[in-house]
């Protein structure tokens, strides 16, 4: 007679005095398998709604923008789902040697002396809300700057936004230009349907429609439509939002935390950076899913508003009614140099000599561009 005995990690069938271990790569493959239901009930619901419109209503003028709006997001689409999401390079990962430490060491106060060795050398500006240095032990390595552990992808992703299971993949800085465009296109693919549909549904209720079996495509085509164009329109809104904000998901619900304490806008560069910085710099492959994002993901321009007592810092004496940042004297990287190039706006040295004592003294005013 069979027994079933249940592990905290593994399920065992025993019969007769026999174990059988139900392989975990197996479970692990019937997970990766389930998550592709959302894509495939998305893909199923395009595909009736191409037959839908083409076959069934068939509206021959509306042809050429139907299949435009149709190319764009598929395109989209599969871009989003298929590229793979970034993950930190080996720099930041610890070396052998110390590896092997850190996981012997049974003290945190240990471990992060490790870890602030191994990170003297590494752009990063953020830390963890006790301060400490940001460490995946699952994948022993160092985080960037915005980066975070997916548990989803079993991975840390480069500036991670969040897991979409409507793609199976998660969002990051890999693919999120994709996604914003997979968004915008889906937004007006259902709105163009809503849109031309709409006179054959009132049709259809008023009886004026021939009764074909076309009527029942045209029922619950506006049906989905607009389902699908409130949903939609909400998420694009938010995410433009994010965009402008230069803040990921994960950010807006948690500031991120500098040496100095946790800013909302520490990353933010202005609107038009911000903009820039997830599209690129030229405007006329922004609505093409190819990807122009700024920078390598792994460093980030950040806008320092508090004195970093780790980093040297230029004195700057503030000009009546304005307000200046103190700007590291650390050198940026290649990314950061091009963002945040012409962001100096003037720089004014005006000397006032006291004709009493004959002594000079000098004051620095920066502007700086909004």
């Amino acid at each position: 007679m069979g027994v079933w005995y249940v592990t905290s990690r593994k399920h065992s069938l025993r019969f007769g005095g026999r174990v059988k271990m139900a392989p975990t790569h197996v479970l692990r493959c019937c997970q990766r398998g389930l998550a592709w239901i959302p894509v495939i009930f998305i893909a199923l619901v395009v595909c009736w709604s191409y037959y839908a419109y083409v076959v069934e209503l068939c509206i021959f003028i509306y042809m050429v923008f139907f299949h435009l709006s149709f190319v764009m997001f598929v395109w989209s689409y599969w871009k989003t789902i298929f590229t793979r999401p970034a993950n930190p390079s080996k720099e930041f990962c610890l070396p052998k040697a110390e590896k092997e430490q850190y996981v012997k060491e049974e003290r945190p106060e240990s471990q992060q002396e490790i870890l602030w060795r191994a990170a003297a050398n590494l752009p990063l500006y953020t830390r963890t809300g006790a301060g400490a240095i940001r460490y995946c032990d699952r994948c022993q390595v160092i985080k960037p700057d915005r980066c975070h552990h997916c548990s989803a992808c079993d991975m840390c992703v480069l500036k991670m936004d969040h897991h979409c299971p409507w793609v199976n993949n998660c969002v990051g800085f890999s693919n999120y230009k994709f996604f914003i465009l997979f968004l915008c296109y889906s937004l007006v693919y259902c709105l163009f349907i809503a849109a031309t549909v709409l006179q054959y549904f009132i049709k259809f209720w008023t009886n004026e429609l021939p009764d074909t079996h076309a009527k029942f495509h045209v029922l619950f085509l506006f049906f989905v439509a607009a389902m699908f164009c409130i949903s939609i329109l909400s998420l694009f809104s938010y995410h433009l939002w994010l965009v402008g904000k230069n803040r990921s998901t994960i950010e807006a619900f948690r500031a991120p935390v500098f040496r100095t304490g946790s800013d909302k806008n520490g990353f933010s560069l202005g609107f038009g950076k911000n903009i820039a910085q997830v599209f690129g710099d030229k405007r006329k492959f922004w609505l093409l899913p190819i990807f122009t994002s700024q920078g390598d993901g792994l460093t980030f321009p950040s806008r320092l508003v508090n004195i970093d007592p780790e980093q040297p810092t230029v004195s700057l004496q503030p000009e009546a009614n304005k307000s200046i940042e103190d700007v590291p004297a650390s050198p940026l990287s290649e990314s950061q140099n091009h963002l945040l190039g012409n962001e100096q706006h003037a720089n004014n040295v005006t000397e006032h000599l006291e004709n009493d004592t004959g002594s000079e003294t000098i004051t620095i005013i920066m502007e700086r561009e909004s």
